[in-house]
C-alpha cells in the first residue's frame, strides 16, 4: 500500500522509470550486438609466414628442439619461424600464454611477429588490432640478444619500446615470451653463442686474495670505476624535454664538473681492506650478514649523490644498482658514513659513503652491474622530468676464480613487475590501510557526520582517481571466472602475482567479505562506483531532483545482476574468451581502464550509466552488476555484524530505509548486508538523537525530566498536564493545611 501511494502521489515515475529502463535495456543490446563487430578474438586459419618472410618461396614443417620451421628462398636459408607458446608458454594475466608467430633472420634479427592467440581481456574487447600490431612491429630489427624494456624510462643497457596503454602487465609478458622463445631458436641454430650449457663456468669471488695497493694502481686496473658528469652533458640529456630550458642554481656552467663520482667493491680484500683500512674493512664485513655486499661512493663537484630524499623519507633516491633484471635501492639503514680513507694516493672527496646490498638482491659480484645516478629537475609544482647516467662496474679477472656452476635462472616476471611499481604499491597499502582503520573505528565516526562525509568522498575520490585512472585497479567479474578457471585447470600463483594493484586488491576484498561483506568494495573501492557516487554528490549540490524506484520494484529488479552473473559463469565453463566478450556489460573498461577512448558504443552505454546515476544514484551497480552479484553471494558469510539495528527499525520507524539510497533495507527494517554499500548512513542515523525516531522520543523524555527538576516548587496548587486535571496527594494535602489556616 505504501507503494501504491508513493506511485499516486508521483505520477512521473509511470512515465520516467519505464523509460529509463527501456534505455538501459537498449544500450545492452547495442553493446553486445557491437561485440561481435569490435571484439573479435585474433583468429587465423593459416601461418601468415608469407607477412613474416616476403622473399621466401617455401617453409618446411616445425622440427626439431625447440620446433622451428626453416624458411628457404630457393636453397638459401633466409630465416626462422617459431611459435612462442611452444617454446616460452609464459602465462599471461588471463593464466593462460599467448600464441605469437615470430620470425628471425640468420643474423638474428626479429623480422615479424603475428599474434595467433590469446585470451587477454584487454585486449580481446577494448584494444584495437591495430594498437597490437604497432606493439608487435616494434620488434622487428631488434637482434634476439638485446635487452627490451617495456614502457617509459630509460635503462642503461636496455632498448626501450613503447607500451600499449591500459595493457603494460599483458605486453611485459609478450616481451618475455618473444625474446626468450627467440634466443632458445637462435641458439639451437647456431645464430648465437649457446650459453644453456648444465656446467657452465661461473666466475667467484676470491675472498682470500690480498696484495697491498695504493689508489693509482686500483684506478689503473677497473677496481675503482669513475664517472665524471659536467653540466654540459646534463643540459644536453633534457634536450627536448619540457625541462630543456630550466636553469639550477648552483650546478655550475658549461663544463664545469657537475659531478666527479668513484665507485668500487668493497668485498674484495685487496679493493675493501686498502681502502678502508684493516680494522674498518674487518669491522664492515663483520656485520654484514650471508649474501650481503657492500660499496663505496666518493665524490666531488656541485651535485650529490646523497640527495634530501633519505633525510624526509629514508629512501636514497638519486642512486640505483642495477643487475640484470634487478634494480636495488638505498635506504638509510643500507647507508655508513665514510669519514676515514686509508689508502694511498688518493685525494679528499667532500662527500663519501658505504651502501649495503642486501641478501634479498641476490647480488653477484662475479657480474657486471651498474651504477646509475639520477638528476632530476622540476618543471611545474607536481611535475618532474628525469635523466639518468649509468657507468658499468666490472670486477676485475684478478680478484675472482672460476669454479663451475649452474647459471642462475631468469627471475620470475612477476618480481620485476612489483620492483617497478614499489611507489604504486606503497600508496595503494596506505589507502586500504586508512580504509581498514575507518571500517574498524565506524561507531566513533558516525557521531561526527560532516567528518565522515569528508572523508568518504576523500576516499571516493582517491578510488576513482588513483586507484582506477592511475593504477587501473578496477576489479572485474572476469577475474572471478579466471580464478576459477585457474583452479579447475593449472592454479599458478604467479598468473594473479603478475598484477600487483588487482592481487593486492582482491586480497583486501576476501578479507573485507568476512569482515563487512560486500559493501566496503562497492561503496569505497569501486572506481565506477566511485565515479558514479561523486557525479551523484555533485547533482544533489545542484538540487537535481532524485528518482527512487518504489520499493516493491526495486525488490524485483535488483535479482536482474545475480542473473547476468550466472549466465557469465555457465558461459566461462564453456568458453573463457566467449564469458569475457560478453562481460562488456561491465562498462568498467570503457570509463576507467581506457578512460573513455573507445568505439562509441561502449563510450555511450558507459556514460548513458554515468547520466542516469545522476538521478538515481549508482542505478548500474543496484540492478546490473554482475561483479556486485559475485561479491554478494560470499557476503552471507560475513563473522561479524557491524551495522547496529534497533527493535523499532521497520516497525514503525521507517526512517533508514527511506533514506538509503541503495535501498538495501526493506520494510521489516533489516539490511541486506549482500546489497548494502556501506556509507554508513543508516549508522549516523542510528546514533543521531534529533532524527531516529526512538532516540528523539527518548530524549524529549529527558528533557521533560529535566525541566520538571529545575521549576521551584509553587505555593498554590497547580495542575500538571500529566495529571489529567486531577490534584496530586501532595497538592491535596497543602490546601488541606491552607483551610485550617483559615
Amino acid at each position: 500500500m505504501k507503494s501504491i501511494g508513493f506511485l499516486k502521489q508521483h505520477k512521473k515515475f509511470d512515465h520516467t522509470f519505464p523509460r529509463i529502463i527501456s534505455l538501459i535495456v537498449f544500450l545492452c543490446v547495442a553493446c553486445l550486438i557491437q561485440f561481435s563487430v569490435y571484439a573479435k578474438p585474433a583468429v587465423v586459419n593459416s601461418l601468415p609466414w608469407k607477412a613474416i618472410f616476403p622473399q621466401a618461396d617455401r617453409i618446411s614443417e616445425f622440427v626439431g628442439k625447440p620446433p622451428a620451421a626453416t624458411a628457404y628462398r630457393g636453397d638459401t636459408i633466409v630465416g626462422y619461424l617459431f611459435r612462442t607458446k611452444q617454446i616460452a608458454p609464459i602465462p599471461a594475466y588471463s593464466g593462460k600464454p599467448m600464441d605469437m608467430l615470430v620470425g628471425i633472420d640468420t643474423t638474428g634479427k626479429v623480422t615479424g611477429i603475428k599474434v595467433l592467440e590469446h585470451h587477454e581481456p584487454i585486449l580481446l574487447v577494448g584494444i584495437p588490432e591495430s594498437s597490437l600490431d604497432d606493439f608487435a612491429n616494434q620488434y622487428i630489427g631488434k637482434h634476439v640478444d638485446a635487452r627490451i624494456k617495456v614502457g617509459a624510462g630509460q635503462r642503461s643497457g636496455y632498448v626501450n619500446i613503447d607500451a600499449i596503454t591500459g595493457a603494460t602487465v599483458t605486453v611485459m609478458v609478450m616481451n618475455r615470451a618473444i625474446m626468450s622463445s627467440a634466443r632458445e631458436v637462435a641458439m639451437s641454430k647456431g645464430v648465437i653463442a649457446d650459453h644453456r650449457a648444465d656446467e657452465v663456468s661461473t666466475r667467484r669471488l676470491r675472498g682470500d686474495y690480498f696484495v697491498t695497493v695504493d689508489w693509482d694502481k686500483l684506478t689503473e686496473n677497473g677496481a675503482i670505476q669513475r664517472m665524471l658528469l659536467s653540466r654540459k652533458q646534463v643540459d644536453k640529456s633534457f634536450k627536448n624535454t619540457a625541462a630543456e630550458y630550466i636553469d639550477n642554481a648552483g650546478w655550475g656552467e658549461g663544463n664545469d664538473a657537475f659531478i666527479d663520482l668513484y665507485y668500487t667493491y668493497l668485498n674484495a680484500p685487496t679493493i675493501g681492506r686498502n681502502l678502508l683500512g684493516e680494522s674498518q674493512y674487518k669491522s664492515l664485513m663483520a656485520e654484514l650478514k650471508p649474501g650481503e655486499h657492500a660499496i663505496a661512493l666518493l665524490a666531488n663537484g656541485r651535485y650529490s649523490f646523497r640527495g634530501s630524499g633519505f633525510v624526509r623519507g629514508g629512501i636514497f633516491d638519486r642512486i640505483l644498482v642495477r643487475q640484470n633484471e634487478a634494480e636495488i635501492a638505498f635506504r638509510d639503514h643500507d647507508y655508513h658514513r665514510l669519514s676515514d680513507v686509508a689508502i694511498k694516493g688518493m685525494s679528499g672527496f667532500a662527500e663519501q659513503a658505504i651502501f649495503i646490498i642486501r641478501q634479498q638482491h641476490k647480488f653477484d659480484p662475479a657480474e657486471a652491474w651498474q651504477l646509475e645516478l639520477l638528476v632530476k629537475r622540476q618543471t611545474t609544482p607536481l611535475e618532474s622530468v628525469f635523466s639518468s647516467f649509468s657507468s658499468t662496474y666490472q670486477l676485475p679477472d684478478a680478484y675472482l676464480d672460476l669454479p663451475t656452476g649452474v647459471h642462475a635462472e631468469e627471475e620470475p616476471i612477476w618480481r620485476s613487475v612489483w620492483r617497478d611499481r614499489t611507489f604504486q604499491i606503497i600508496v595503494l597499502l596506505a589507502g586500504l590501510t586508512s580504509l581498514s582503520i575507518i571500517m574498524m573505528l565506524q561507531d566513533w565516526l558516525v557521531r561526527f557526520p560532516r567528518l565522515l562525509i569528508y572523508l568518504r568522498n576523500g576516499f571516493l575520490l582517491y578510488t576513482l582517481f588513483f586507484v582506477g585512472w592511475y593504477m587501473l585497479g578496477q576489479l572485474s567479474v572476469v577475474n572471478v571466472f579466471a580464478f576459477t578457471n585457474a583452479i579447475i585447470t593449472d592454479f599458478s600463483w604467479s598468473t594473479f602475482l603478475i598484477d600487483p594493484a588487482m592481487f593486492i586488491l582482491w586480497a583486501f576484498v576476501a578479507g573485507s567479505l568476512l569482515m563487512w561483506g560486500r559493501g566496503v568494495y562497492c561503496g569505497w573501492l569501486c572506481p565506477f562506483g566511485a565515479l558514479q557516487k561523486l557525479v551523484n554528490e555533485v547533482a544533489r549540490k545542484f538540487n537535481v531532483r532524485q528518482f527512487q524506484l518504489p520499493q516493491i520494484i526495486h525488490d524485483r529488479l535488483w535479482g536482474i545482476k545475480y542473473l547476468i552473473f550466472l549466465l557469465l559463469f555457465a558461459l566461462s565453463l564453456e568458453s573463457l574468451s566467449g564469458a569475457e566478450r560478453y562481460a562488456e556489460i561491465e562498462p568498467f573498461k570503457t570509463a576507467i581502464t581506457l578512460k573513455f577512448n573507445r568505439e562509441w558504443p561502449f563510450i555511450l552505454y558507459a556514460a548513458g550509466l554515468v547520466v542516469i546515476s545522476i538521478f538515481n544514484c549508482k542505478f548500474y551497480c543496484k540492478y546490473i552488476c554482475p561483479l556486485g552479484a559475485a561479491l554478494g553471494i560470499p557476503a552471507k558469510l560475513s563473522l561479524v555484524n557491524w551495522l547496529r539495528r534497533r527493535r523499532e527499525c521497520g516497525n514503525p520507524c521507517q526512517t533508514c530505509a527511506a533514506e538509503c539510497e541503495i535501498q538495501a533495507i526493506n520494510d521489516m527494517g533489516e539490511i541486506q548486508i549482500n546489497e548494502c554499500h556501506y556509507c554508513l548512513d543508516c549508522q549516523v542515523t542510528y546514533w543521531n538523537n534529533f532524527k531516529c525516531p526512538p532516540l528523539v522520543e527518548r530524549r524529549k523524555r529527558h528533557e521533560r525530566a529535566q525541566r520538571g527538576k529545575a521549576k521551584p516548587v509553587p505555593e498554590s496548587p497547580r495542575r500538571h498536564p500529566s495529571n489529567f486535571g486531577m490534584n496530586t496527594p501532595d497538592s491535596e494535602t497543602e490546601n488541606m493545611h491552607k483551610n485550617t489556616e483559615r
